[in-house]
């Protein structure tokens, strides 16, 4: 899951960043709302947490902005505003939730699992593909049945893939959603990070991820173990 911050405060920007990023979330950070809404309308983020008060366009500007380019993408406003009337306001612009100012992490990320279930199938909190079963609140996984020891990015690979299973996606598109903006997409690295997941999804059985010569890979939806 990639999720786009919007937030001019250094130290809050940071305290989220690597608060989310240790629960294997893809983090971008935007200083200022022109920057913000132009992120958020170019890149393909899960979430975008929005600070009201920023440099040059405010959040609610930002938030109608992307609204009217079609961005779906959940919104989380951060606000040290307590008017009724700015919680109206934000709603109005597109907001989904709101966060005061100041507030505890474990709530904030209480929040962002909260509005990041509503884009998964079903509003539940596992992803399921064959013998695959993704926990996305406590992020776990396993296959049929056993647990596998997936590091923070292999993990993330493997949700993006069970959310497109059946797809082929692309080399750029593992780029935008499991590594944030200063990736080099020159590197070898997600060839290395699709080969070691290869791997450990072959000790626990055939793997079900693919290469497709010159497009990608995908993950098969295999049949769930011991069934016909």
């Amino acid at each position: 899951m990639r999720i786009l911050v919007v937030e001019d405060d250094p130290n809050i920007a940071s305290l989220i960043s690597e608060g989310l990023s240790a629960q294997r979330y893809v983090v971008d950070i935007a200083i200022d709302g022109e920057s913000g809404s132009e992120m958020a309308c170019v890149n393909d983020y899960d979430l975008v947490i929005l600070d009201i008060i920023l440099p040059g366009r405010d959040g609610f500007q930002v938030c109608r902005e992307i609204r009217a380019e079609g961005v779906t993408v959940p919104v989380l406003m951060l606000t040290s505003l307590n008017g009724d009337g700015d919680v109206v306001r934000g709603l109005d612009a597109g907001a989904d939730d709101f966060l005061p100012k100041p507030f505890s992490f474990d709530v904030l990320l209480a929040r962002v699992r909260a509005l990041l279930r509503r884009t998964i199938a079903q509003k539940t909190t596992q992803i399921t593909v064959g013998g695959l079963v993704l926990d996305t609140a406590n992020r776990s996984i396993s296959r049929n049945g056993r647990s596998l020891d997936l590091t923070a990015k292999e993990l993330m690979l493997l949700e993006y893939l069970m959310l497109n299973a059946g797809r082929v996606v692309t080399r750029e598109n593992i780029a935008e959603h499991v590594w944030d903006m200063h990736f080099d997409p020159k590197s070898n690295v997600i060839d290395r990070l699709v080969h070691r997941l290869r791997q450990k999804l072959d000790r626990a059985g055939s793997s079900p991820l693919q290469t497709v010569r010159g497009l990608g890979y995908t993950l098969q939806e295999e049949e769930v173990e011991g069934q016909e």
